[in-house]
């Protein structure tokens, strides 16, 4: 991590060693990425579910609630993101992980020692800092690992780290807070991360950057940052697809922060009845939709590069539909099947989007542009969504009460329609953006 990158080329250390691994030890290799990212969002979203009893030990609002899950979090983590993913196309991935894997897990333990809303929002921040170095490096690896046609779908695995480690985190903080108090659950789950830490360092080996690309494995110095702006600026569907993504990620993000709340304010649920019931429905139907989306785009984006597109804008549309249904009714069975179309559908997105990333610009600049990528999506879908939800719900608590939630979950269903709108556009553009 400290190596010099004025006199080092890209990984000259691992010159020689280009030839690809054993099936075996990628596999090996996608299951710690994918470990390390279920931890990630352990840490990230495990303040929805503790967001119950925490705004009655604190005497919070819903908007500072929104604030916690999402703003806080994010301040730091989309501006540190690029910077730090600059460092990771000059020298080892692996490490930069390792370290950030460290940091988010230490912070998050301490947001359990927060006495008020400040210290709580400080430590979230921490979060956030820690988290800038853990997901940029962790796409620019699984790009060097896997074939531009298995890309789709090993991102799509990668991603498996959203829904399982934002169901972990919300049925294991729920049980911890339910038996013992939400201080312990942030305390326990951080205090894991930093075990798994050394672990992964020593699992995981830096590749090769570039082998599965045009020319092979490349010694040509890494992008500096007027490069990247320059590329990504004639890249016209890399900002659709990031606004998109944005605009998506507003709605999702704030639904993973808002249904358990939704689920015990609106039909009554006991913390832990609400974690269990959200974490199955986010497992079963984000593991679903994530496949979807990655074999979708692996099957049909070989011959056509605006499917990487087409794919998840359909389903976009098709999940305002469900969740105005799933939202309205009165019946926890339905509404529990209901939940499951569109909690899938509006994750199809990941495996597509993220592998037209790391088609859309030369191998020596992913993790910038992967950064860049991500500061668009988590300012805006990370850092506002949870917030404005919570805000929609403030604004409408004195006409409805507690089903205020319902409103504003039904109202943010048009970040869909802007997103699918959006990737349709960069549909257009995506085969002549295309690095072939």
């Amino acid at each position: 991590m400290h190596s010099d990158p004025a006199r080092t080329p890209i990984d000259a250390s691992d010159r020689g060693r280009s030839a690809p691994e054993s099936p075996g030890y990628r596999v090996l290799v996608l299951v710690m990425l994918v470990l390390v990212y279920t931890f990630n969002f352990i840490d990230r979203q495990i303040v929805g579910i503790l967001a119950i009893p925490i705004k009655a030990d604190l005497a919070l609002t819903d908007t500072q609630l929104g604030l916690l899950g999402g703003l806080a979090f994010a301040l730091f983590y989309t501006f540190l993101g690029i910077p730090v993913a600059m460092l990771a196309d000059r020298t080892s991935r692996t490490n930069i992980m390792t370290v950030a894997l460290v940091i988010w897990s230490a912070m998050t333990a301490l947001c359990g020692l927060a006495q008020n809303f400040a210290q709580l929002f400080l430590a979230r921040l921490g979060v956030g800092v820690g988290e800038a170095g853990g997901v940029a490096p962790a796409y620019s690896l699984v790009a060097d690992y896997f074939p531009p046609g298995q890309r789709a779908r090993a991102l799509s695995v990668y991603s498996f780290g959203i829904p399982i480690g934002s169901a972990l985190g919300i049925f294991f903080g729920g049980l911890i807070a339910s038996l013992i108090d939400w201080r312990t659950a942030f305390m326990a789950v951080g205090i894991a991360g930093v075990v798994l830490a050394p672990v992964f360092r020593l699992v995981v080996r830096e590749p090769p950057r570039g082998r599965y690309d045009a020319g092979g494995a490349t010694a040509r110095p890494a992008a500096g940052i007027r490069e990247v702006a320059s590329t990504l600026l004639r890249k016209r569907s890399f900002w659709g697809l990031s606004f998109g993504a944005a605009a998506s990620s507003m709605m999702g993000y704030g639904m993973f922060f808002w249904l358990p709340s939704f689920f015990v304010r609106s039909h009554g649920m006991t913390l832990l009845d609400a974690s269990l019931y959200f974490a199955s429905i986010l497992l079963v139907g984000g593991i679903a939709g994530i496949w979807l989306g990655g074999w979708a785009a692996d099957r049909f984006g070989s011959a056509r590069k605006r499917a990487y597109a087409i794919i998840p804008a359909a389903a976009f549309l098709a999940t305002v539909p469900f969740y105005m249904l799933a939202v309205t009714t009165s019946s926890l069975v339905l509404s529990f099947c209901l939940f499951l179309v569109p909690t899938a559908l509006g994750l199809v997105w990941l495996g597509p989007v993220l592998s037209a990333i790391q088609h859309v610009v030369p191998a020596r600049m992913r993790a910038t542009a992967s950064a860049v990528f991500l500061f668009v999506n988590n300012l805006i879908g990370l850092g506002l969504g949870s917030a404005a939800l919570g805000a929609l719900s403030d604004g409408l608590s004195a006409r409805f009460g507690d089903d205020s939630l319902r409103y504003a979950i039904l109202a943010g269903t048009v970040f869909y329609l802007v997103a699918a709108v959006l990737f349709l556009l960069s549909a257009r553009r995506l085969e002549r953006d295309w690095e072939q």
